[in-house]
């Protein structure tokens, strides 16, 4: 039988567990701030009796990560890890530093079912869902190498979150939880392709997480020929899905805009996406495209791509033009596994 990854559970469920073991409620508060605090194995649980920590020893595991390889960028500082998972499936973490501290971007799945033709993550397919303790052992792995504290979370690497939707909601509680990581909700952001009856759902569980919509077209031709997910969710359907999320939190949403060179970067797209937001509370992600091998997809000029982000602005939707991090080491998600 499979051990059980104590990162897995909730607190909730971790005192349901130790209840079963025999054992005081309060017993799984003190695992609960162990497992957070970064130790790798239960003798460094010193206030746990060695009789419950012979229980946990036989049927629990603190599900501790490793990293495979790292790489620094000597332009900014960024790090890019290449991390091994227990069954030898890999995944990838991006740490960011900026004036306000560190931000990592984290994985959700190992490889992605999505298919948008842009992104390198996309290229094996899916194999497997991480639970949610892989997910937030990413920020423990990486905050451990560090050495420093990180207070801000994207979930943007390899995978689409809410086709892992209920993993997901585990880490947004476990990762805020005051006696876990305790990263405030708003310090968390999850992105997807947009799969709409999850973006409803998340909606009525009011977390006061950022969502990031990953648009990048502004017809459904042009989006259903480099994301596949809109055959199935149209930009309206989308839309009014994105509509509900903001009026339902009262948070504002953040879609994504890669532009690429010739496809989707033209000034009549940056009339036609002020047009599609017009009335929504969000904000706009332009991302000039990552010259991913074998796609065929380039970014345009510096000179288009701000020409673009003024016809928002212009129309009256905020704009902002992501700065690239990390480039000599090709920190975009999944360039780095894909070599594997």
């Amino acid at each position: 039988m499979d051990k059980i990854n104590l990162k897995d559970l909730t607190l909730e469920e971790l005192q349901d567990y130790i209840i079963n073991l025999g054992e005081p409620k309060f017993r799984a508060l003190q695992i609960y701030k162990w497992i957070y605090s970064g130790v790798r194995n239960f003798e460094e649980m010193t206030n746990i009796s060695k009789t419950l920590r012979d229980k946990l020893k036989s049927n629990t595991t603190i599900g501790n990560l490793a990293i495979n390889k790292k790489f620094i960028s000597t332009l900014d500082g960024t790090r890019r890890y290449l991390i091994q998972l227990s069954d030898n499936n890999y995944i990838e973490s991006v740490l960011m530093k900026y004036k306000h501290g560190y931000s990592i971007c984290i994985s959700s799945q190992v490889g992605c079912a999505m298919g948008c033709k842009f992104c390198a993550s996309t290229k094996n397919g899916k194999i497997r869902n991480l639970s949610a303790g892989e997910i937030i052992d990413q920020i423990i792995t990486v905050e451990r190498d560090v050495g420093e504290r990180i207070s801000n979370v994207v979930m943007m690497g390899v995978g689409e979150p809410l086709d892992n939707f209920d993993n997901i909601v585990k880490f947004i509680k476990n990762v805020n939880n005051p006696n876990g990581l305790n990263i405030g909700q708003r310090h968390i952001t999850i992105s997807t392709c947009g799969i709409v009856e999850r973006i409803y759902e998340l909606a009525d569980l009011n977390f006061q997480i950022t969502l990031a919509i990953s648009l990048h077209a502004t017809n459904d031709e042009t989006r259903n020929d480099i994301m596949p997910v809109n055959k199935k969710y149209n930009i309206l359907k989308l839309l009014e899905a994105c509509k509900y999320y903001v009026n339902k939190t009262g948070r504002r949403i953040t879609f994504e805009y890669t532009l690429i060179n010739q496809k989707n970067d033209y000034t009549q797209n940056a009339e036609e996406l002020s047009n599609l937001l017009k009335g929504i509370l969000c904000h706009v992600n332009l991302i000039p495209v990552n010259s991913v091998y074998g796609t065929g997809f380039v970014p345009g000029s510096e000179r288009n791509i701000r020409e673009f982000q003024n016809i928002l602005e212009k129309n009256g939707i905020p704009a902002t033009v992501r700065r690239e991090m990390g480039s000599d080491i090709s920190a975009a998600c999944g360039q780095l596994r894909s070599q594997i």
